[in-house]
Protein backbone atom coordinates (compact mmCIF):
# COMPACT_ATOMS: atom_id res chain seq x y z
CA UNK A 1 0.00 0.00 0.00
CA UNK A 2 1.56 3.44 -1.06
CA UNK A 3 3.00 5.50 1.87
CA UNK A 4 4.55 8.01 0.43
CA UNK A 5 2.39 11.97 -0.96
CA UNK A 6 3.71 10.86 -4.22
CA UNK A 7 3.28 7.45 -4.12
CA UNK A 8 -0.35 8.30 -3.53
CA UNK A 9 -0.53 10.81 -5.95
CA UNK A 10 0.60 7.97 -8.88
CA UNK A 11 -1.85 5.96 -7.89
CA UNK A 12 -4.62 8.12 -8.50
CA UNK A 13 -6.53 7.44 -11.63
CA UNK A 14 -6.32 11.35 -12.33
CA UNK A 15 -2.13 10.62 -12.62
CA UNK A 16 -1.92 7.05 -13.12
CA UNK A 17 0.26 6.24 -16.29
CA UNK A 18 2.53 9.59 -15.54
CA UNK A 19 6.44 9.26 -15.01
CA UNK A 20 7.22 9.61 -11.51
CA UNK A 21 8.78 12.84 -11.64
CA UNK A 22 5.24 13.71 -12.38
CA UNK A 23 3.93 12.38 -9.67
CA UNK A 24 6.89 13.83 -7.13
CA UNK A 25 5.79 17.16 -9.35
CA UNK A 26 1.97 17.19 -8.00
CA UNK A 27 2.97 15.69 -4.26
CA UNK A 28 5.35 19.08 -3.31
CA UNK A 29 2.00 20.71 -3.70
CA UNK A 30 -0.12 18.40 -1.82
CA UNK A 31 -0.91 17.24 1.68
CA UNK A 32 -3.71 14.63 3.05
CA UNK A 33 -7.07 15.95 4.46
CA UNK A 34 -9.44 14.43 6.40
CA UNK A 35 -13.18 15.31 6.59
CA UNK A 36 -16.01 14.50 8.95
CA UNK A 37 -19.29 13.35 7.87
CA UNK A 38 -21.41 16.83 7.31
CA UNK A 39 -18.61 18.86 6.91
CA UNK A 40 -17.74 21.23 3.58
CA UNK A 41 -15.06 20.58 1.59
CA UNK A 42 -15.29 24.07 -0.12
CA UNK A 43 -18.41 26.67 0.27
CA UNK A 44 -20.17 28.00 -3.22
CA UNK A 45 -18.53 31.65 -4.22
CA UNK A 46 -15.43 30.74 -1.87
CA UNK A 47 -12.05 30.61 -3.05
CA UNK A 48 -11.06 27.89 -5.54
CA UNK A 49 -7.65 26.62 -4.33
CA UNK A 50 -7.58 22.98 -4.39
CA UNK A 51 -7.65 19.84 -6.06
CA UNK A 52 -9.11 16.94 -3.69
CA UNK A 53 -7.87 13.23 -4.63
CA UNK A 54 -10.31 10.83 -2.87
CA UNK A 55 -9.22 7.99 -1.26
CA UNK A 56 -11.89 7.30 0.62
CA UNK A 57 -15.47 8.20 1.52
CA UNK A 58 -18.01 10.00 -0.16
CA UNK A 59 -18.64 13.75 -1.06
CA UNK A 60 -21.84 15.56 -2.84
CA UNK A 61 -21.72 18.35 -4.76
CA UNK A 62 -24.81 20.61 -3.92
CA UNK A 63 -26.12 23.19 -5.34
CA UNK A 64 -28.38 25.85 -3.54
CA UNK A 65 -32.09 26.32 -5.29
CA UNK A 66 -34.30 29.11 -3.86
CA UNK A 67 -37.58 27.40 -3.27
CA UNK A 68 -35.88 24.05 -4.09
CA UNK A 69 -33.39 23.69 -1.07
CA UNK A 70 -30.36 21.75 -1.87
CA UNK A 71 -30.05 19.83 -4.64
CA UNK A 72 -27.19 17.04 -4.99
CA UNK A 73 -25.87 17.66 -8.50
CA UNK A 74 -23.13 15.13 -7.93
CA UNK A 75 -21.95 12.00 -5.57
CA UNK A 76 -18.05 11.20 -5.43
CA UNK A 77 -16.46 8.42 -4.02
CA UNK A 78 -12.56 7.00 -4.07
CA UNK A 79 -10.58 7.71 -7.22
CA UNK A 80 -12.60 10.66 -8.07
CA UNK A 81 -11.47 14.04 -8.44
CA UNK A 82 -13.61 16.88 -6.55
CA UNK A 83 -13.33 20.50 -7.66
CA UNK A 84 -11.51 22.04 -11.00
CA UNK A 85 -12.41 25.69 -10.42
CA UNK A 86 -8.76 26.57 -8.95
CA UNK A 87 -7.74 26.24 -12.75
CA UNK A 88 -9.92 28.74 -14.19
CA UNK A 89 -10.29 32.38 -13.41
CA UNK A 90 -11.95 34.08 -11.52
CA UNK A 91 -11.13 30.54 -9.29
CA UNK A 92 -14.27 30.51 -6.82
CA UNK A 93 -16.44 27.54 -6.45
CA UNK A 94 -19.62 27.00 -8.04
CA UNK A 95 -20.95 24.44 -5.75
CA UNK A 96 -20.98 22.90 -2.12
CA UNK A 97 -19.49 19.54 -1.64
CA UNK A 98 -19.90 18.21 1.62
CA UNK A 99 -18.88 14.52 3.14
CA UNK A 100 -21.46 12.35 3.39
CA UNK A 101 -19.42 10.18 5.41
CA UNK A 102 -16.18 10.14 6.20
CA UNK A 103 -13.66 11.35 4.06
CA UNK A 104 -9.93 11.08 2.99
CA UNK A 105 -8.11 12.86 0.26
CA UNK A 106 -4.91 14.39 -0.77
CA UNK A 107 -5.59 18.43 -1.09
CA UNK A 108 -3.51 19.60 -3.93
CA UNK A 109 -2.99 23.56 -3.76
CA UNK A 110 -4.05 24.81 -6.99
CA UNK A 111 -1.96 28.08 -7.27
CA UNK A 112 1.08 25.76 -6.67
CA UNK A 113 -0.28 23.35 -9.18
CA UNK A 114 -1.00 26.25 -11.78
CA UNK A 115 2.69 27.55 -11.27
CA UNK A 116 3.97 23.77 -12.14
CA UNK A 117 1.87 23.77 -14.90
CA UNK A 118 3.07 26.98 -16.30
CA UNK A 119 6.29 26.07 -15.74
CA UNK A 120 6.33 22.53 -17.24
CA UNK A 121 4.26 22.99 -20.62
CA UNK A 122 4.11 19.04 -21.30
CA UNK A 123 2.77 18.34 -18.05
CA UNK A 124 0.49 21.22 -18.18
CA UNK A 125 -0.92 19.96 -20.84
CA UNK A 126 -1.42 16.13 -19.83
CA UNK A 127 -2.78 17.86 -16.25
CA UNK A 128 -5.40 19.90 -18.70
CA UNK A 129 -6.30 17.03 -21.04
CA UNK A 130 -7.05 14.65 -18.04
CA UNK A 131 -9.31 17.18 -15.87
CA UNK A 132 -10.99 17.87 -18.83
CA UNK A 133 -12.06 14.33 -19.91
CA UNK A 134 -12.91 14.41 -15.88
CA UNK A 135 -15.50 17.72 -16.57
CA UNK A 136 -16.62 16.20 -20.02
CA UNK A 137 -17.08 12.55 -17.46
CA UNK A 138 -18.96 14.78 -15.46
CA UNK A 139 -21.72 16.93 -17.72
CA UNK A 140 -22.59 14.03 -19.62
CA UNK A 141 -23.61 12.45 -16.38
CA UNK A 142 -25.97 15.54 -15.54
CA UNK A 143 -27.18 15.56 -18.92
CA UNK A 144 -28.16 12.15 -18.10
CA UNK A 145 -29.66 13.12 -14.78
CA UNK A 146 -31.77 16.13 -16.47
CA UNK A 147 -33.03 13.95 -19.14
CA UNK A 148 -34.25 11.35 -16.40
CA UNK A 149 -36.11 14.44 -14.56
CA UNK A 150 -37.23 15.74 -17.41
CA UNK A 151 -38.99 12.20 -19.11
CA UNK A 152 -40.51 11.52 -15.57
CA UNK A 153 -42.11 15.31 -15.46
CA UNK A 154 -43.31 14.86 -18.76
CA UNK A 155 -45.40 11.22 -18.16
CA UNK A 156 -46.70 12.09 -14.95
Amino acid sequence: MPTTIAALVAAHPLFAGLPADTAELVAGCSHNVAFDAGELLFAEGGPADTLYLLRRGRVELELSSPGAGTLVVATLEANDVVGWSWLFPPYRWHFDARAVQPVGAIAVDGACLRAKADAEPAFGYELVKRLTAVILDRLQSTRLALLDIYSKGETS
